[in-house]
């Protein structure tokens, strides 16, 4: 038998390495409304499957007093099963040093990001800290270098996931900013290169830590947060949620729900989407009238609300869906549209997860405004995106296909498999208020009726050019379909396309506008 010593050391070892900071400042993370890191780890893994690694790592600083040197050194990693599938993890520990990171901290992480790589699974991240340790100096700064790189390395062959659920500034913003998703909490979480104390130095900028890189501001005006959530539990369950719909890496398809309720509203599109074109509509309720229920899992929902993304099943099937949305600024197309829904589609075809796309677009957002903050270098990155896609493509054109927002959206000859039309659809340069505008100018002025004159260049206009047949006639249309026939055709669209092999000539990489 062993001397009990052996055993005795070890398990003193384990406690003081599952204390962390101490009780006191446990008490004070709960305090704040915030869980602690290995909390927030039962939350999110399979009950009973996680298992830790570098438990016992300290940090080798020698500018480090020993009562700073932890076990753990400030951050558990390790990995365990969330829906039954392996996800690896590093979740930064607030209680040790303020979740700063040192070097043994990084080396930490970047192990566990090297697992999940060699083991092609996902990779979480849960970002509670201070940024750099500032005693570790530039040992400090080179292990976010190391995790930067490794970020880049794995994107596009497993899904990264960055927590928000504290704070996290400096260079520790640039992590999360190159993975797939980023979540944060509404009340505790904040993402700033700079602080409001060194903007106030710098700027004389008043600004509270909230005003400048809280959850509102990321997941409204920057666009750099993809889902908030209200605490750290609803936000792990998010997360969960979310894995649900994606592969374990870029070498397999989405994973098929077992158990779905198929829903075929169609007829009820005809309802939904208003021959009058001046009049909006959501288009989520499009999608709710042939998604499976309550299964489309919408993503930065309060951020360039003109395009709709997210994901959805159809008979147990993700499918990702890039939709105009009428109901803000008519579904035009800006800078930050184009931002929002090109970096979905190249996520959607990193992964293998089909594209559906749902047009009603009257064109690019004109203004200087626009013109003056790169439309022409924004807008390009989504015809890079549609253009460069593998995966299946197939889209619906529910009312306006106009200008070059029309080809944008996914158009026939841009690589969509399938393109579908409701009998409503009007494709053309332009609206015909407009076109007959600039082509029948001076006619409309030398009539002894203008208005009258007007409206039947306009009836003309349509009937030639505006209705969905003619773009049929020419193959930019595959079908034109009535509005309760659409799930159907959807569904067997995907299914015909769902071995799709599609081969590109070899490169390095594209050089897409960013």
């Amino acid at each position: 038998m062993w001397d009990k010593s052996y055993l005795e050391k070890l398990n003193e070892y384990k406690e003081k390495s599952i204390a962390g900071g101490g009780a006191a400042r446990i008490e004070k993370q709960h305090s704040q409304g915030k869980l602690t890191a290995r909390e927030r780890l039962e939350i999110l893994f399979d009950k009973g499957t996680f298992r830790e690694i570098g438990a016992l790592r300290v940090s080798t600083s020698l500018d480090l007093p020993e009562s700073k040197r932890i076990f753990g050194d400030g951050v558990v990693t390790g990995y365990g099963k969330v829906n039954g599938k392996t996800v690896y993890v590093a979740s930064q520990d607030f209680t040790v040093s303020g979740g700063s990171l040192g070097s043994a901290h990084a080396k930490k992480i970047c192990q566990a990001m090297d697992l999940a790589l060699e083991s092609m699974a996902p990779f979480v991240s849960i970002n509670d800290g201070g940024g750099a340790r500032i005693e570790e100096g530039v040992n400090s700064l080179d292990g976010y270098s190391g995790i930067f790189t490794r970020n880049t390395l794995a994107s596009g062959i497993i899904p990264q996931i960055s927590v928000i659920l504290g704070p996290c500034a400096g260079g520790a913003c640039y992590s999360p900013a190159i993975t797939d998703f980023i979540f944060m909490t509404e009340k505790t979480s904040q993402m700033f290169i700079t602080g409001p104390g060194v903007v106030k130095a710098v700027t004389a900028e008043t600004v509270s830590p909230e005003g400048l890189g809280g959850a509102g501001v990321h997941s409204t005006k920057s666009g750099v947060s993809h889902f908030v959530c209200k605490d750290d539990k609803e936000t792990l369950e998010a997360v969960r949620n979310l894995l649900s719909y994606l592969p374990q890496s870029n070498l397999e398809k989405p994973p098929v729900a077992e158990k779905f309720k198929a829903v075929d509203k169609s007829k009820e599109i005809e309802e939904i989407v208003p021959d009058n074109f001046k009049k909006g509509y959501d288009v989520r309720n499009v999608i709710a009238t042939f998604a499976d229920k309550d299964s489309f899992l919408e993503i930065q929902k309060d951020f360039a609300r003109n395009v709709v993304i997210g994901f959805a099943r159809m008979d147990g099937n993700v499918v990702g869906i890039v939709a105009n949305q009428p109901n803000f600024i008519a579904g035009s197309l800006d800078v930050d549209a184009s931002d929002k829904a090109s970096r979905f589609v190249r996520f959607c075809d990193c992964f293998n997860i089909p594209i559906l796309t749902l047009e009603d677009v009257p064109g690019y957002m004109p203004g200087t405004k626009q013109e003056h903050n790169g439309i022409i270098r924004h807008g390009a990155k989504l015809l890079y995106a549609y253009a460069e896609a593998t995966v299946p493509k197939v889209t619906l054109i529910l009312r306006k296909a106009y200008g070059g927002a029309y080809i944008a959206m996914n158009s026939k000859n841009l690589g969509a498999d399938y393109v579908f039309a409701l009998p409503i659809a009007q494709l053309a340069v332009m609206g015909a208020e407009g076109a007959v505008d600039i082509l029948h100018r001076k006619e409309i002025a030398a009539s002894a009726t203008p208005a009258e004159t007007r409206q039947q260049l306009i009836a003309q206009y349509e009937e030639k050019y505006l209705n969905p047949y003619i773009a049929a006639k020419n193959g930019y249309i595959d079908e034109v379909i009535s509005p309760d026939h659409v799930r159907d055709r959807l569904a067997v669209a995907f299914d015909y396309l769902k071995n799709k092999k599609k081969a590109r000539l070899w490169r390095k990489h594209g050089n897409i506008p960013l």
